[in-house]
């Protein structure tokens, strides 16, 4: 009589990315949005878009300054998802959808011509499609 030993094999478990490499990538996608959003901003103003509000032009650089500041404030809902949602990546898609949407509210209320608010709305986006897929690499 022969006996069959059957032995599991050792679980394999997948190291999530490091907040250094979170980071680090979330960094440079926060610098390549906001020179995106300051392209976009000038590219707009060139072809005759008002980005004015209540009167008061906003500089391309300020696009940039407002994407860097947003952004880091995302890395920072990205590094406390990471640590404690049970689906990191899953959460920081959902939030920074909704966060991106509700981004818009300010635009439109802004006095400002309508083709400002489109445009402003716009470069949210443009911010967006850069840094959100870009962190979104680096949560397991």
């Amino acid at each position: 009589m022969s006996t069959t030993h059957i032995t599991a094999a050792p679980a394999r478990t997948i190291a999530a990315p490091s907040a250094g490499s979170l980071l680090r990538d979330g960094a440079l996608a926060t610098v390549v949005a906001a020179a995106a959003t300051a392209v976009v901003a000038a590219a707009g103003q060139a072809a005759g878009i008002s980005l004015a509000i209540a009167g008061t032009p906003i500089p391309p650089s300020g696009f940039a300054t407002m994407t860097v500041i947003f952004s880091v404030l995302g890395l920072v809902i990205a590094l406390g998802l990471r640590r404690f949602a049970r689906s990191p990546r899953t959460a920081w898609i959902r939030t920074t959808v909704v966060l991106t949407v509700l981004s818009f509210v300010p635009d439109v209320i802004a006095d400002a011509a309508v083709a400002t608010k489109v445009f402003l709305m716009l470069t949210h986006v443009v911010a967006a499609a850069i840094v959100i897929p870009a962190v979104a690499r680096r949560l397991s």
